[in-house]
């Protein structure tokens, strides 16, 4: 069954049966590239590409690149490899910095108009004068400075003949408007920065609000979708392409839909950058992190972001999806197609004492049950396995449906064994479980002792054929679920000191000739993806969710 039209997609159709013509449409997705893209980009990417594909229009990929100081060509890059990893392909490749030159004239002609002046103000004196939301602004001493003065002072800041901060060029609007963004809104500021693109040319940069909106004009985007933080912004890009007039091209129309915001974890670039400049975190792709690159790591798939972007859907008003959402939408992907395998990861020793010491044999198993024309796999099998340490108790009660003494559980894939005794160090720990199988029990074998109920399944690894692996379980990065909800406490207060554990494990021995980005499913214990940094003596798997939420346990 279609799902039902979202919001926007009804103003996009209003659009199209007043006024608009189906080939004006145009959307874009418009990052800064100072950090990397991060969970709450994936829904504004997902919505302007898929918009794109509904109504066949070009979708361009904008950066604005306006502030040189924390910007970098390694995070233009990152971006445009996340976009490309989720499938989607943008029509253009655009550059507020193309801009620079069309927006240094414009600006010029709102100082023509005597729309816009040179302030020499310091940032501080600035924002004093802004005001309150509840108290009016005061006119800047600058103000009043004719549109000639203004003209010189603004060409020799272009010419570099002022230092950093001492002037800036602000619009000249209302410093009594309700909108606070209407006070005399800053337009260009001094930064003696190289830009990654365009070098030493420019020694002064426009902000932000200056350069969106005129950058979406020039691209002629009819529908631009912004997160509803920049509701208030609409008014000052209006008052831009209102005071340029007279442009005549068709306007881009702004509309806000929620942002996505996810349960235990923040998105600010600027508190992501902060976690990885003090270590807790080991970068931008740390499995942790709430990043696209971080989810790749982790093991997640495109296919899974853009499901969990679909079932969060596109509304009005803020709200927090909780990060079980985005875990159900791993599992239900991986679910269906990540190979299954065995690994221990807290190992004890398990001896079946009637099995033929120097014998072993090849068992199978399916490949992924969801997919049974994969077929199967061989599982070596012998006399010393090694079994989950949890998975057994010397004594239990009736509950516990895993191995105990005096009990039968089935091996997985294997045969029926029954816990007989146990060998203990000297200070009593169990080092060593002993017990026999039933040589007639093997699964898939056909006979009817084979078809035999027990109440348990173990997983298990033959130590003769054992892989070493290393393994990093990851939790939840934070212990609340809004972390930096109170504006009071610092974010990092919250922070999950058990959000990785690290441990050495062992798997099939197939898994050797696994690939870096691999997913599989170790079998009771949850998917795990093989990390970059594997390395054929050393492979590393990180855990990229368990097969069921137990986070709610937890809290």
């Amino acid at each position: 069954m279609e799902r039902p039209l979202h919001f926007i997609e009804h103003i996009i159709d209003e659009d199209l049966n007043n006024n608009y013509s189906p080939s004006e449409l145009r959307f874009r997705f418009p990052p800064e590239p100072n950090g990397y893209l991060h969970i709450g980009h994936v829904k504004a990417i997902c919505l302007n590409f898929n918009l794109g594909e509904r109504y066949q229009a070009p979708v361009n990929l904008r950066f604005d690149d306006t502030n040189p100081a924390k910007e970098e060509q390694q995070f233009v890059d990152a971006i445009k490899e996340n976009i490309e990893w989720l499938g989607y392909r943008w029509n253009s490749e655009c550059y507020a910095s193309d801009y620079f030159q069309q927006l240094y004239n414009w600006a010029l002609e709102l100082i023509d108009k005597n729309l816009a002046y040179v302030d020499s103000q310091s940032s501080e004196e600035i924002a004093k004068q802004k005001g309150t939301p509840t108290q009016s602004g005061t006119e800047s001493p600058y103000r009043s400075r004719t549109a000639k003065e203004n003209r010189i002072l603004f060409e020799e800041m272009k010419a570099g003949k002022y230092k950093e901060g001492t002037h800036v060029l602000r619009a000249k609007i209302d410093m009594g408007s309700p909108n606070m963004l209407l006070r005399d809104p800053v337009m260009y500021r001094i930064l003696f920065k190289s830009h990654h693109r365009t070098g030493g040319e420019w020694c002064i940069y426009p902000l932000y609000d200056w350069t969106h909106g005129q950058s979406d004009y020039i691209e002629q985007v009819s529908h631009s979708l912004c997160s509803l933080e920049f509701k208030p912004h609409r008014d000052l890009y209006d008052w831009f392409l209102d005071a340029l007039q007279p442009l005549k091209k068709l306007r881009p129309k702004q509309r806000e839909f929620a942002r996505m915001n996810l349960s235990y974890t923040v998105t600010s670039k600027r508190k992501l950058a902060a976690l990885i400049e003090e270590g807790h975190v080991s970068g931008w792709d740390d499995p942790r992190m709430p990043t696209i690159a971080g989810l790749r790591r982790r093991g997640y798939t495109p296919q899974a972001l853009r499901n969990f972007v679909d079932a969060a859907g596109v509304a009005k008003r803020d709200n927090v999806i909780d990060m079980s959402l985005l875990e159900h939408a791993i599992r239900e992907d991986l679910n269906h197609t990540a190979p299954r395998v065995m690994s221990v990861l807290d190992p004890i020793k398990l001896t079946i004492s009637n099995y033929p010491e120097s014998e072993s044999e090849m068992l199978e198993g399916e490949i992924n049950p969801e997919q049974p024309d994969l077929g199967t796999r061989s599982i070596p099998f012998s006399k010393h396995l090694y079994i989950e340490r949890e998975d057994f108790k010397e004594s239990a009660n009736r509950k516990f449906f895993r191995l105990t003494l005096g009990k039968e559980v089935r091996l997985k894939n294997a045969y029926i064994i029954k816990g007989e005794s146990v060998v203990k160090d000297a200070s009593g720990n169990i080092t060593e479980i002993h017990c026999t199988y039933d040589p007639k029990s093997r699964s898939g074998s056909g006979t009817e002792e084979s078809q035999r109920k027990v109440k348990g399944t173990l997983h298990w690894v033959s130590i003769e054929h054992a892989f070493p692996i290393k393994v990093r379980l990851y939790d939840r990065l934070f212990k609340e679920a809004a972390p930096d909800q109170d504006k009071a406490v610092d974010f990092k207060t919250y922070l999950n000191p058990d959000s990785l554990t690290t441990l050495t494990g062992y798997a099939e021995p197939s898994i050797s000739e696994a690939q870096s980005g691999e997913r599989f499913q170790f079998q009771r214990l949850g998917y795990f993806v093989v990390d970059p940094d594997s390395t054929r003596e050393q492979m590393i798997f990180n855990k990229t969710v368990g097969l069921r939420d137990n986070w709610s346990k937890k809290s």
